[in-house]
């Protein structure tokens, strides 16, 4: 099985690198009657014209000397509820009897298996689910900048929303999106997309909503702190809690908190950050000056110290009335103090 990294360039490119590379190493070893599986996200044909050649190059023949399938990894990380073993696995195959063989494998092991048609359908599995989110979001992300300038708490919109029985499905706003596949895998489909001389303008209008939102939440938080000390961001003493892409792991892939610590710094804020889970930033590739930074130690007394505290990161177990209580200006952008029951006029969201 392989699960490798799919990046893009920057260039917002497929960046197939890691793929090619192991699929290179195991042509090297590989014997017939042997199943290879891609489980790394990608674009519908990888499998079968990437992967498929670089494995033939030692002489074998795909679905005579070995076989050669697809299924799409799906994780949650941080769910609790749903493990690999109970989150059914989509499986195609180059041919039915690699279809087959991946499918027994699976069944091993996981509560249900998908079998599609072809590898390229499961490739496509895939992408639409991650699509299918980053679009939704983006939505959410763009309501909650209408609804803020019409004084209308977004947060309370979709809890009343998501009563309906049918007809609508909740997704929340936030700072950005971050992880390893909803920023990146909408770009894979448009870029295969062009080799058929189609425009997804709807999928890349979703990214450039979601990309723009850490620089709406910089905004917000100047206005504030305009309105509220009668200073800008020059100078300013800001706090970024949470640094991981979503709440409860210590991932920091694509995080919009990373991209919210460089705007706030080129501004002229100085920045600190807490999270429980990140003790150190380590080396990126796009936020390269930010390695080494430590988080702070938990102490709500040296909270009132910093002029705004920013919730990027609504980690579960942080103690979100400590804060309230401490903290001159509140910015949440994931409703944490709201889902605390916390409400006071110096918490704000963004």
């Amino acid at each position: 099985m392989i699960c490798v990294p799919t990046p893009l360039t920057r260039h917002c490119e497929p960046d197939l690198s890691f793929v090619v590379s192991t699929a290179e190493t195991i042509a090297a070893h590989l014997r017939a009657g042997q199943l290879v599986i891609l489980e790394s996200t990608t674009y519908p044909t990888t499998t079968r014209d990437v992967v498929r050649p670089i494995l033939e190059k030692g002489g074998l023949r795909a679905e005579q000397d070995f076989y050669l399938a697809y299924s799409p990894e799906r994780e949650d990380p941080g769910n609790q509820t749903f493990s690999t073993a109970r989150i059914p696995k989509v499986v195609g195959g180059l041919s039915p009897v690699s279809l087959a063989l991946a499918k027994s494998l699976y069944e091993s092991f996981v509560v249900s298996v998908v079998s599609v048609s072809s590898a390229e359908t499961a490739e496509a599995v895939k992408l639409t689910e991650n699509i299918f989110r980053a679009v939704n979001i983006a939505l959410v992300n763009e309501l909650k900048v209408i609804y803020s300038a019409m004084g209308i708490d977004v947060w309370e919109v979709i809890e009343a929303a998501k009563t309906k029985p049918f007809g609508f499905m909740p997704f929340y706003p936030g700072p950005g999106l971050g992880g390893h596949c909803i920023p990146i895998d909408p770009f894979y489909l448009t870029w295969k997309a062009r080799e058929f001389g189609i425009a997804t303008r709807f999928i890349e209008l979703a990214g450039q909503i979601n990309t723009a939102m850490p620089d709406y939440v910089v905004s917000e938080l100047a206005l504030r702190l305009d309105q509220a000390q009668q200073r800008g961001l020059n100078g300013a003493n800001i706090l970024i809690l949470g640094l991981a892409y979503k709440r409860n792991v210590d991932d920091l892939r694509e995080s919009p908190a990373l991209r919210l610590m460089q705007r706030l710094e080129r501004r002229g804020a100085v920045v600190s950050f807490f999270d429980p889970y990140i003790p150190l930033v380590p080396v990126t590739r796009d936020y390269g000056g930010l390695a080494g930074r430590r988080s702070i130690g938990w102490d709500p007394t040296r909270i009132g110290a910093f002029d705004a505290v920013l919730i990027a990161t609504d980690h579960d177990g942080v103690d979100y009335a400590a804060l309230a209580a401490c903290a001159r200006l509140i910015i949440d952008t994931r409703n944490a103090c709201g889902r605390a029951g916390i409400r006071a006029n110096h918490i704000f969201g963004a």
